[in-house]
């Protein structure tokens, strides 16, 4: 058996249990699907590589070097995404300026989740919300703004799938443990096929990603490595979307 991330994590009793009931059956993609690059904005990131002790103390939302390691491989999932066809839809926050529609976020962790006291100590006055650098959508990719979790609760997310008619969600990004997991779950409830890439997906607290992406290929998605989901879109055919067209139309 090839060795998980939640190896280390998982008893041989829960082994046992999981193998007997018949969970984390490959359940396999379709034919168009869609890579969602969920989150990987400067809040979850930083501004720079660095521990994440250190960075929390400018992001206090950041996942440190476990988001700086995912970005190369992140990176290649959206340039051979591109390069097929395949549509790139981004997700990231917005809230009003004094917080008040950020709702449950603020009765659950004061301390985090969109208030004040996420936001930047340094002087570059940067959104938390602005979607990295090093990743940027492009004028074909598709961004979703949301307010909570799950890519699909009060968003666009469901009509741009039917207007691509997509089967297939590729899953990327962070928190694996929330925004990741909810936008999987969503979109197995909503039956399409869900492939979660475990090297494209990051977290702040290890054992909340491992334990996360064991729980979801057992039950909602198939937790793949980039480089099974990079041959599984160089196989299928070029250029199977209409895809926004990237220029702007005159008025």
């Amino acid at each position: 058996m090839p060795k998980r991330v939640w190896d280390k994590y998982i008893s041989e009793r829960d082994r046992e249990v999981f193998d007997s009931a018949g969970f984390g059956q490959d359940a396999g993609l379709g034919q168009r699907p869609v890579l969602m690059v969920v989150d990987v904005n400067y809040a979850f990131c930083g501004e720079k590589p660095e521990p994440i002790l250190e960075s929390v103390k400018t992001w206090k939302l950041s996942c440190g070097m476990a988001a700086w390691e995912a970005m190369p491989v992140l990176n290649k999932l959206i340039e051979a995404s591109r390069e097929k066809g395949i549509p790139v839809i981004y997700t990231t926050g917005y809230s009003r300026d004094d917080k008040w529609d950020r709702g449950g976020w603020s009765w659950k962790n004061p301390r985090g989740e969109s208030l004040e006291k996420a936001e930047p100590k340094n002087q570059s006055n940067r959104d938390g919300n602005e979607i990295m650098e090093e990743i940027k959508p492009g004028n074909k990719d598709i961004v979703v703004y949301k307010q909570k979790p799950s890519a699909f609760h009060e968003a666009p997310t469901m009509s741009y799938l039917n207007l691509l008619g997509a089967d297939s969600i590729i899953v990327t990004g962070t928190t694996t443990s929330g925004c990741v997991r909810a936008t999987a779950v969503d979109a197995f409830s909503y039956n399409y096929r869900v492939g979660v890439v475990e090297d494209a997906c990051f977290d702040r607290s290890d054992i909340s990603h491992a334990v996360s992406l064991l729980d979801l290929h057992a039950k909602y998605a198939d937790v793949l490595s980039s480089d099974k989901v990079l041959d599984y879109i160089s196989k299928l055919p070029d250029n199977l979307f209409n895809l926004p067209s990237g220029v702007k139309v005159p008025t």
